[in-house]
């Protein structure tokens, strides 16, 4: 916990982002994580993964937003990306996957403005024939967030959100999603949260974890598993045969980078799996976020930064 604190601490140092992004051999690490900084590389890394038999969901890593302008050119970016994977023919392949304050959520009056945003890409998306999945971000947002979602999901049936199961309030949310015929993705979480609303012990979020997942797999919605961990991969394919699940109603997930021959064993087992890809210039709180969900990772990060990885 100490080191995870730690890194999510880094995750907000601009000392430290200018140290990493100024060095080669970091960004090299990055590229592991990160497709790189453009859509063209994203939509190049979509095509490699479906080479490979898996889907993707892909979200911009861009600047932060501080006024509707730049919360507009997120939304351009988005619309360009999507042009580039019909251009590649990946669109049944891919999935937009975005963060609210990205569509401008915590401006002065962030809420009308994230809609706006939010709606323009789910309408483009639907157009197309893809989807888009809300991501879930800090304990402050999380009701903002559910009631984007809740206005989208109206119009957007296939709109998609992320729940956390280290948030204590989760397995509630799930059970209220699991019967809204919604695609949910269940992470474990990284943000840093006090004790009142966030579960701290690994153990009580795994079990989190199970609980919300048994609450979707029994519902109408899709369950979007999103998890690296055997144990959990192994009791998600228990419980969707226990509820007599197709395959084609839910689906794993998984970070781009992490466990990739995972990734293909899953897909060649029959399974549904798809790949979170992240790209843009801001790769470096991604990043350290990735460190801070298993500081196994740290020591790669830190040979790099060191000059040695």
């Amino acid at each position: 916990m100490v080191v995870r604190n730690a890194l999510i601490a880094a995750s907000r140092s601009g000392a430290m982002k200018t140290a990493a992004t100024s060095t080669p051999l970091t960004k090299s690490v990055a590229r592991r994580f990160v497709a790189g900084e453009s859509a063209v590389d994203a939509v190049q890394a979509g095509a490699d993964l479906a080479a490979s038999g898996l889907h993707c969901t892909i979200e911009y890593l861009g600047p932060e937003v501080v006024d509707e302008q730049t919360a507009a050119d997120a939304v351009k970016e988005y619309l360009k990306l999507l042009e580039a994977l019909q251009a590649a023919d990946l669109l049944d392949r891919s999935e937009l996957s975005v963060k609210p304050s990205d569509m401008g959520m915590e401006l002065e009056g962030g809420g009308a403005i994230a809609l706006a945003n939010t709606r323009a890409l789910a309408t483009a998306a639907a157009d197309l024939g893809t989807l888009l999945t809300l991501d879930m971000e800090a304990y402050s947002t999380v009701d903002p967030t559910f009631e984007l979602f809740d206005a989208l999901h109206t119009e957007f049936p296939q709109t998609g959100i992320v729940v956390q199961s280290y948030l204590k309030r989760t397995e509630v949310d799930c059970n209220r999603l699991a019967n809204a015929s919604a695609r949910v993705r269940l992470v474990k979480g990284a943000f840093e949260e006090p004790p009142e609303v966030a579960y701290e012990a690994a153990q009580d979020i795994d079990l989190s974890y199970v609980r919300s997942l048994k609450a979707l797999m029994k519902g109408n919605g899709i369950p979007l598993i999103a998890t690296h961990d055997p144990r959990l991969i192994e009791i998600a394919v228990a419980l969707a045969v226990r509820t007599s699940r197709e395959r084609s109603s839910y689906e794993f997930q998984m970070l781009f980078g992490v466990r990739p021959e995972e990734q293909k064993r899953l897909a060649a087992s029959g399974e549904k799996v798809r790949v979170y890809v992240p790209y843009g210039p801001q790769w470096y709180p991604y990043l350290v976020r990735r460190m801070a969900e298993k500081p196994a990772n740290l020591a790669l990060f830190a040979r790099a930064l060191a000059g040695r990885g």
